[in-house]
């Protein structure tokens, strides 16, 4: 199907140009078999475009509950170390304190450190529109070492998705031996990256029956309200 704003041919089966992300037109064949499926799936034309509940006050205390958990976790890790360090520049004859101590302060210093770099990642996480032009499935291998310290092989399945955004911009999405997030999106899909949350959303959900969560990226049934972990409201509507 050629495409009315940029020339690109996609493929007849998708609803967005691959290229652009531009609405294609469609023949009158495929709006006959879109008004029937539409007619068959009852109760999901709601589903169709980006949904406004990404705006529910419960997604921005999700992320000020996130931060402080990383705080809180690298907190309790930074004390540990400090104390550890401290007894054990108290206790041995290899290392005396203040060195033991300053040693331990350093550590602790870096968990805390980790937490807000990634506290400030999450905060420059800015939302992009974009469409699905590509799915790969590559069978690889890679070296790792064992506890013994010999090398062995280890087979492993990548799942790709690329993306491209309204800017241009070619964004790449892997997992390794997990396909349920390859099989969510098909070539075609338009997507929003949502900010602050580093998540996609699906424009059109009509035919899915699961969704991610866009706080914490369980997966859920499509007809629930809410995700079953983070109780943040699922962008099914």
């Amino acid at each position: 199907m050629i495409c009315s704003k940029c020339g690109a041919d996609s493929d007849k089966s998708v609803r967005f140009c691959t290229n652009c992300g531009n609405p294609l037109t469609q023949t009158v064949e495929s709006q006959t078999d879109h008004e029937t499926r539409i007619e068959q799936t009852e109760g999901n034309q709601n589903r169709i475009g980006y949904s406004e509940r990404i705006n529910d006050p419960a997604f921005a205390s999700y992320r000020r509950q996130a931060t402080a958990w990383s705080f809180i976790f690298a907190g309790i890790l930074a004390v540990i170390v400090i104390v550890g360090f401290f007894i054990y520049g108290e206790t041995s004859s290899e290392m005396d304190n203040p060195q033991a101590l300053y040693i331990g302060l350093g550590i602790g210093g870096m968990f805390l450190t980790i937490a807000l770099l990634a506290t400030i990642s999450r905060m420059r996480i800015k939302q992009w529109d974009g469409v699905v032009i590509d799915k790969k499935i590559e069978k690889k291998t890679r070296r790792n070492k064992d506890s013994n310290g010999q090398y062995y092989t280890e087979r492993y399945t990548l799942y790709t998705i690329v993306f491209k955004t309204d800017r241009g911009k070619i964004i790449n999405k892997f997992e390794e031996d997990d396909d349920t997030i390859f099989n969510y999106f098909e070539i075609g899909d338009q997507v929003r990256h949502h900010k602050g949350l580093g998540t996609l959303e699906k424009y059109d959900k009509s035919k899915d029956d699961i969704i991610f969560c866009n706080a914490c990226s369980t997966l859920n049934d499509i007809n629930d309200d809410k995700c079953y972990r983070c109780s943040c409201p699922l962008l099914n509507k």
